[in-house]
């Protein structure tokens, strides 16, 4: 067991997000649903329910989580686990700070399981008095080395919010995007840094990885290909919003007028809602 540090088919995505302004409406969970477990690969399982995806990374020595959905979802994730292999859960690794992926991370802690996420993560959760704030954090790029199996967390930037971190899987040609890739239109949380300037800059920075299959924050498992047509969807909203600038429409009007049949698999919604001002803005400044 060693921990390297280094320094340098879609659905519409409607899961609650804890931010400053979300985190108290994020404490009403919604009600308990069943889990269920997808293969990737016969050493990495995804499961699906309830909040964010959850990576299950199986080694000889134990086991390696990706997120840890709603407090509540606690015990059903460690039966899920325990149906894969009766290995231990060593490692959490949060892809963000939302309580939708590390609600249950205080009581993966008080079961002597470490949590890891990037060092924004560890500051806003501290600041927002989130429970289950990781007692380890890394800044560009963390290896979790286990059973002779590698995880890499790496922050290529912000998007999401800026704490957002991809988890690579090299052994299973797989990365776990959190909600920097979801099953639907984008939440730009900005009250928790998020930047949809930089998103798709962010995103390029994880095509670089060698991978074949996605697992996003929110929806099925996808392929690189289905990342790239996200991606391109961004990209054309954000040419749409500057034309729209360049006429002089106001925010209200641009929102009214933004055409979804050139964003396949995008459609709009609350947290779209709440994205949007913020991003028609931000493009504005820049």
């Amino acid at each position: 067991m060693v921990l390297m540090h280094k320094s340098t088919a879609i659905r519409t995505f409607g899961a609650a997000l804890a931010s400053a302004g979300l985190w108290l409406a994020m404490t009403q969970q919604p009600p308990a649903q069943e889990l269920t477990v997808t293969k990737v690969a016969d050493d990495l399982h995804v499961i699906v329910g309830s909040g964010g995806n959850v990576g299950v990374y199986t080694t000889d020595e134990g086991v390696i989580l990706v997120d840890d959905k709603f407090e509540k979802d606690y015990p059903q994730i460690v039966e899920k686990v325990k149906s894969i292999t009766a290995k231990p859960i060593r490692y959490v690794l949060n892809t963000h700070l939302h309580g939708d992926h590390s609600g249950g991370n205080a009581k993966f802690l008080a079961a002597g399981v470490e949590v890891i996420a990037h060092e924004n993560a560890q500051v806003l959760m501290e600041e927002k008095k989130m429970p289950g704030v990781p007692r380890l954090s890394f800044h560009d790029r963390m290896n979790v080395k286990l059973g002779g199996k590698t995880v890499s967390a790496n922050h290529y930037g912000r998007g999401h919010t800026k704490t957002d971190a991809v988890m690579y899987f090299p052994g299973a040609r797989t990365i776990h995007t959190g909600d920097l890739f979801v099953a639907g239109a984008p939440f730009i949380d900005y009250s928790s840094g998020g930047s949809g300037l930089e998103w798709t800059r962010t995103i390029d920075r994880a095509l670089a990885l060698d991978f074949d299959t996605v697992i996003p924050g929110h929806g099925p498992v996808m392929k690189r290909a289905e990342l790239l047509q996200w991606k391109q969807s961004f990209e054309t909203l954000k040419m749409q919003l500057s034309q729209m600038q360049r006429e002089g429409k106001t925010a209200d009007e641009a929102k009214a007028a933004v055409n979804f049949d050139k964003l396949p698999g995008w459609a709009a919604g609350r947290l779209w809602d709440r994205s949007f001002p913020g991003l028609y803005e931000e493009l504005k400044k820049n």
